[in-house]
């Protein structure tokens, strides 16, 4: 039943945004162009990324809110490198040392040093943004060069490279945790700890190995935001921390731990981008932008709440039958004995 309930969730969060693309293009018809849905996934790859990483991390019961300074962090690494000749290479790999490390350090916290998810994520988000501004002296990274800003643009049979280096990751990123044993891991550590603990699964590991799939992911879509934007800003990836975890969540993964999926994580991206975009043709004033996001945050934030509980109950009333069928057969065997 929950693999179905999965799928259901999942489903619903494509349906949602399929609905949500016809109710705009039925107000406004120039939203449902091909080239509008094109930047539309286009703009959605920083969000896919920073919610496919995320999706190992509220698995396993965490929550990690400096992924937005890690993305900042690693675009103004990868922007001050690519400006001063370094190698591509060099460039990715600076970045994915920025991506990774902090969410070593991150696990490292968590794990080791007991402190909780959202105290240590919000510290590392203090540090990174100060050490950004001390990176850069604050100021903003421009002048990049014209490859590296024109690598956004790159099409393979129309279709955006980075949308495509985003689903396939998001692919394999499924199939890791749908199919291999450690990637099943991160969904059992989620739903009972104890239990994971007794049966042998190596708790501080997998939690240790979610930060760090977080950091590197975050690391990923500062380097698209790089390419995207063609310069950093000091403020780089300020507020996309809390699209990222309302993209989970839309996206039906549960902020319980245990539940969810990285192609709802994408699906949820999906949604947030495009409603960013919606209010644009819809003619809404931008600063309703986070009041707009905040209030669907907090509704589905709600309604899995409210949908976790019924399932619990659901769950608890069904085994208490169970039982109670169990103990009339017994006293039915009794009965007919004497």
């Amino acid at each position: 039943m929950l693999p179905s309930f999965r799928m259901k969730r999942e489903f619903n969060a494509l349906l949602f945004a399929v609905l949500l693309f016809v109710g705009i293009g039925y107000v406004n018809p120039v939203f449902l162009t091909v080239r509008n849905i094109a930047l539309t996934l286009q703009g959605s790859v920083m969000y896919i990324f920073l919610a496919a990483g995320m999706t190992f991390v509220i698995l396993t019961g965490d929550i990690d809110v400096s992924v937005g300074a890690v993305l900042g962090m690693s675009a103004a690494v990868a922007a001050t490198l690519v400006r001063d000749g370094y190698p591509l290479w060099a460039v990715v790999g600076g970045a994915l040392l920025v991506g990774g490390g902090t969410g070593l350090l991150n696990g490292v916290g968590v794990t080791f040093l007991r402190i909780p998810a959202i105290v240590m994520t919000l510290g590392t988000m203090g540090i990174l943004r100060g050490a950004m501004f001390i990176y850069t002296d604050g100021k903003w990274v421009e002048n990049l060069p014209d490859f590296f800003k024109q690598a956004c643009q790159i099409c393979v049979y129309g279709i955006n490279l980075f949308v495509l280096v985003a689903v396939a990751l998001v692919l394999l990123m499924q199939l890791y945790l749908s199919t291999a044993r450690r990637g099943k891991y991160f969904a059992a550590v989620g739903d009972n700890l104890d239990g994971a603990v007794l049966v042998g699964v190596p708790v501080v590991r997998i939690r240790i190995a979610a930060f760090v799939i977080s950091g590197l992911c975050s690391a990923l879509a500062g380097l698209v935001y790089t390419s995207q934007i063609g310069f950093v800003g000091n403020v780089a990836g300020n507020g996309t921390e809390m699209t990222a975890i309302a993209a989970c969540v839309i996206g039906g993964v549960s902020l319980a731990g245990g539940t969810g999926s990285v192609a709802g994580a994408l699906f949820g991206a999906v949604i947030m981008n495009t409603i960013n975009s919606a209010l644009v043709f819809l003619k809404v004033p931008a600063y309703w932008n986070n009041t707009i996001s905040g209030l669907l945050l907090l509704t589905m934030v709600l309604a899995d709440s409210l949908l976790h509980r019924y399932l619990e109950e659901k769950a608890r009333r069904k085994r208490l039958n169970a039982r109670f069928a169990r103990a009339a057969e017994r006293r039915a065997c009794d009965d007919a004995r004497a």
